[in-house]
């Protein structure tokens, strides 16, 4: 009896073991590691199931002994068992060679597609639309699960590649064709962005015989979209500031350089984008201090009263041996994360149709949810979108209800014009209303820039932020996207806003700017940070700034607390050149002044000076600036490794400018320089940097 009870216990036991309800996570990736979009995952014999995200990630409730069964088409089907103890299930699919043929595309007109029979798949402009969910995900899900190939995500760039291709080259993808117009590989995620309501038809084409028919520039597939107007053509709507590169000045006639400080990096991220992109890279594009000032260096951490140490250093310049180049470094007080003042932020979201793309929105809603799971109990925030209308989505929330944050993010989609300015409006309001004394007010604007309905030119836009700016409230600007990026107005926005300006290409860029540099991004220590240097006319005849051609400033301005400048966060560094043409060196650039009959010609401090930087800053609830005295001495050095390599970035970066200062233009000159100077690069950024070079050299 004993043992019939005993085995009747057992079995119970085992059944509820069976029936027990558990979470299954995981992510599902190809044969390249490549995550897989839209993959369908279902509890074999039920009509329970899911589907992956934008990275391959899923969720399921499943009881133990559930079989989940994976599904993709162009894929093997694969079954998974639910067992005790294992939760995380991570899918590696496998291609189905038996299945997808090598696709092909037609592009050459339709008369020989009535000739030929192949296999094609139609979507029709019915079956695109659908209410119940985002536009761009809709018509990415129509053509993974309906056409006769596979489209898929397969770098952070959103390159798309037709399953089936018999290639280890995951950059692969097929030719898409708008209104019989080929599209360019650099123009494709403006494709992707199309706005589906606008899409008569889609279809695609698969055959290993019409590669040799309608050409090579299809041997990968295609993709041929039609439009109900009938005319889409591509058109690249970036704007970008007019940059016009500093020249020398002649320290005879202009001794003092004046500038605000810039820790933006947008431009770095931007023109990496382009690189990787094959695309040409406009010159406006490129902000030299920006470029540089995207890495980090082994500046030294301050050690008196002030929050900022300032370094320098000089030798020859690499791309010209004529001359010298000083290096300026400035290092920001590390501030521990749990020393950070309550937050109160608001989250500003483009949700306008042009936001659609899959590196703008999707991307951008992966980027805060990084910010997000860094909040604490006493950090607020407050979720305001626009689009044709600006509006409140989630009230002023505690760190503490990640969840609720999160669920905030995920329900929002793309539609509509854009109201920039009402959005800044209201942001500011809620900012404004909900402001924690001494602690972090800020706004944080994620958009492509292209605000087109309300205030919205660049000077628009200036003074509206103007005035916000006496609020106490900082700002923070990221940019997303591409072919409608607006980086001047977000430029301006930033400048003016008591803030700072990011470009975000990749999930791995929003892991820099809003994880591994949360704090320098979100927490101001000084504000109206200006550098001004005086040059000992014994020493140097003639210098230039290397970039900082929006950020320069009148002499007098240096001592007038009203002018704006820039801000620096927690751990920041700022890094600045100035090229400079020593007394008794003859210079194709050197530009003489005639003899100046009152002007005193003989330096009043020390002769062995080479330079005097001088410093100012405001601590970011005052008005009053604090000023900072460095001397840089004419001696001989054995220059940093951070000396060298930012040289070699700042030297790329006049290179891509086709700067007039070059004398040496030799792209293998900068690889060398950069490689040799790599030093410490735990997270690989100098790695890329070495990289993109490679790359360019070969475009």
């Amino acid at each position: 009896m004993k043992s019939l009870n005993y085995v009747i216990l057992l079995l119970l036991f085992s059944g509820q073991i069976f029936a027990q309800q558990v979470t299954i996570t995981g992510t599902v990736t190809d044969g390249s590691s490549l995550p897989l979009t839209g993959v369908n995952i279902a509890i074999k014999g039920t009509k329970n199931g899911t589907q992956t995200d934008f990275d391959g990630k899923y969720k399921i409730s499943a009881t133990i002994g559930d079989i989940l069964v994976f599904t993709y088409v162009g894929f093997k089907n694969k079954e998974i068992k639910v067992k005790q103890g294992n939760y995380s299930i991570d899918v590696e699919m496998e291609e189905d060679a038996a299945l997808l043929e090598e696709v092909v595309v037609v592009a050459r007109g339709t008369e020989k597609i009535r000739k030929y029979s192949y296999a094609i798949s139609t979507i029709t402009s019915e079956q695109v639309s659908s209410k119940k969910e985002s536009k761009n995900a809709k018509l990415r899900n129509r053509l993974q699960n309906r056409s006769a190939q596979q489209i898929q995500q397969t770098t952070p760039n959103q390159n798309i590649k037709i399953r089936g291709v018999a290639s280890v080259d995951n950059t692969k993808q097929p030719l898409y064709v708008v209104d019989g117009v080929p599209i360019e590989a650099k123009n494709i995620a403006l494709i992707q962005g199309l706005n589906p309501d606008k899409i008569s038809k889609v279809t695609t084409y698969r055959s290993a015989d019409a590669k040799h028919i309608f050409g090579a520039q299809a041997r990968h597939g295609c993709i041929v979209i039609t439009t109900k107007a009938g005319n889409y053509r591509v058109e690249n709507d970036e704007s970008y500031k007019e940059i016009v590169e500093n020249e020398f000045e002649n320290v005879r006639s202009a001794p003092l350089s004046t500038f605000s400080i810039d820790v933006d990096k947008a431009s770095y991220s931007n023109v990496r984008r382009m690189i990787n992109n094959g695309e040409t890279i406009p010159a406006d594009a490129v902000k030299i201090e920006e470029m540089v000032n995207y890495f980090n260096y082994e500046y030294a951490q301050p050690i008196d009263e002030h929050p900022f140490a300032i370094h320098t250093e000089f030798d020859t310049t690499p791309w010209n041996q004529t001359t010298k180049l000083v290096k300026i470094g400035i290092k920001g007080k590390e501030i521990a994360k749990q020393d950070f003042p309550a937050s109160n932020l608001v989250f500003l979201i483009d949700v306008s149709g042009s936001m659609e793309s899959p590196n703008k929105l999707p991307l951008l809603k992966q980027a805060f949810k990084l910010l997000v799971n860094q909040l604490r109990e006493k950090d607020k925030v407050s979720i305001v979108v626009y689009a044709g209308a600006a509006g409140m989505v989630l009230k002023p929330t505690s760190g503490e209800h990640k969840e609720k944050i999160m669920q905030a993010i995920n329900n929002l989609s793309a539609g509509g014009s854009t109201a920039g300015g009402a959005g800044i409006e209201l942001a500011y309001s809620l900012a404004v209303k909900n402001f924690v004394k001494n602690g972090n007010n800020r706004v944080i604007l994620a958009t492509d820039g292209d605000f087109n309905v309300g205030a919205s030119s660049d000077k628009d836009m200036e003074k509206l932020i103007e005035e916000k700016r006496k609020s106490g409230v900082f700002l923070t600007c990221l940019g997303f996207g591409m072919g409608n990026y607006k980086d001047s107005k977000l430029e301006t926005l930033a400048d003016k806003g008591n803030g700072n300006h990011a470009y975000i290409d990749t999930l791995q860029e929003a892991k820099k700017v809003l994880g591994t540099e949360f704090g320098g991004t979100l927490y101001t220590i000084a504000k109206d940070v200006k550098i001004q240097v005086e040059f000992n006319p014994q020493k140097v005849k003639a210098y230039r700034l290397v970039g900082y051609e929006n950020r320069l400033l009148d002499d007098e301005d240096f001592v007038d607390d009203t002018k704006d400048a820039g801000e620096l966060g927690s751990g920041h560094t700022v890094t600045a050149f100035y090229e400079i043409i020593p007394v008794g060196v003859e210079s194709e650039f050197y530009k003489d002044v005639p003899d100046l009959k009152y002007a005193e010609m003989s330096a009043k401090g020390n002769m062995e000076d080479l330079l005097t930087v001088k410093f100012r800053y405001k601590k970011p609830k005052e008005n009053s600036s604090i000023e900072m005295v460095h001397v840089l001495k004419d001696e001989q050095m054995k220059v940093s490794s951070d000396f060298n390599f930012a040289a070699s970035v700042a030297w790329f970066g006049m290179k891509l400018r086709k700067s007039t200062f070059l004398k040496d233009d030799i792209t293998e000159n900068i690889i060398a320089l950069a490689k040799e100077n790599r030093g410490d690069d735990a997270s690989g950024y100098k790695a890329e940097f070495i990289r993109l070079l490679q790359i360019y050299q070969g475009l």
